[in-house]
Order: C-alpha cells, then structure tokens, then sequence
C-alpha cells in the first residue's frame, strides 16, 4: 500500500480523526475508497487498451508477411509445376536423354580443342617423365631395443604409476572419513 508500515497507516489515521472529526470521517473514506477504485479502473482499462493496440501491431505485421508469402507462392506457381518436371526427367531418363539440356552446356567445342583420351594420358605421362625424380625423405633410424631400458613396475619412471594397495579389512566399525577401524 504505497510502501507505508502500519505505523504510518496509523499515524496518519490519527492525524485524519483529530482534523476531520469521528463524526465525517467513514465517510471521508468512503470517498477515499470510491476515488482509489475508480483510479484502479481507469489503469487497467488504459493498460487493456494498450495490450490491445500492441496485438494488433504485432497482427498487421504477421499479416504483411502471410501476405508476402501468398504473393510469393502465387508467383512460383505459374512457373512451378513438379508433376510436369518430375514428367519431363522421367521420359528423358526413358528415352536415354542427359538431364542437362543443350542449350545449357554452352556452345559446340571445334574439332581442334577435342582430342581423345589416349592423347591426353600421354601427353600427361611426357610431362612427368620430363620433371625431375623428387627424392625419398629419409626416414630417421629407430634406436636399437637394447639402448632403451624399460621402466621398473612402481618406480619413478613407470608410466602407470606404482600398484593400488589392496584394501585393508576390518572386524569391526569404519570410521568414513579416514578408513580407520572405530572401537
């Protein structure tokens, strides 16, 4: 309530007792009272209204866009058509026809720029037979099994750590903490 303690509810309840008199004062709250509801109203009516106003905001933009695709797809689908395409590859593939057109592999090469497989292997085996042999890295020699020693089991130089100790048993309690027996 308007971050007010009760001490100040009261304080001020005195202070409006004492200047308006016990006789006026239920009906200076009621007043009170019917002013606060009808500011309530007006609040949730003005907020109403502006969650309102925000929907339709949101609306006409979601309405432009399902507009915007409508238009799209009333123009794809005059140019569009999958059962004439998928009618069309499959008469091609029937009668042995490539996918790709002829208009779009370009124009016709001239009798000059083809040449046959063979020549073109061995013009490509001319090439490497003229450029130099490219040598062999060398690969650097292992050391002999005998220079290594070979680490102890448990000692400082064993990758594998030295051996878990096997776990101590007990008649009576365990003490959680430290695995001590408890008597």
């Amino acid at each position: 309530m308007l971050d007010m303690s009760w001490g100040e509810v009261m304080l001020i309840g005195g202070v409006a007792l004492i200047v308006i008199g016990p006789k006026d004062l239920p009906k200076a709250l009621r007043t009170v009272g019917q002013i606060t509801s009808k500011l309530r109203r007006m609040a949730g009516e003005f907020q109403m209204q502006f969650n309102e106003a925000i929907r339709e905001a949101e609306l006409d933009d979601v309405r432009r866009e399902v507009d915007g695709i409508r238009n799209t797809v009333r123009s794809a689908g005059s140019t569009f058509n999958p059962v004439q395409t998928i009618r069309d590859e499959l008469k091609g593939a029937v009668e042995g026809r490539s996918k790709v057109g002829p208009e779009k592999l370009g124009p016709p090469a001239s009798a000059g720029e083809t040449r046959s497989l063979a020549d073109a292997t061995a013009q490509l085996k001319a090439e490497q037979e003229a450029l130099p042999p490219i040598p062999a890295p060398e690969a650097p020699t292992p050391p002999a099994a005998a220079e290594v020693p070979l680490p102890v089991p448990g000692s400082v130089d064993d990758p594998f750590g030295p051996p878990p100790e096997p776990p101590v048993q007990h008649d009576g309690l365990v003490d959680t903490k430290n695995g001590a027996a408890v008597q």
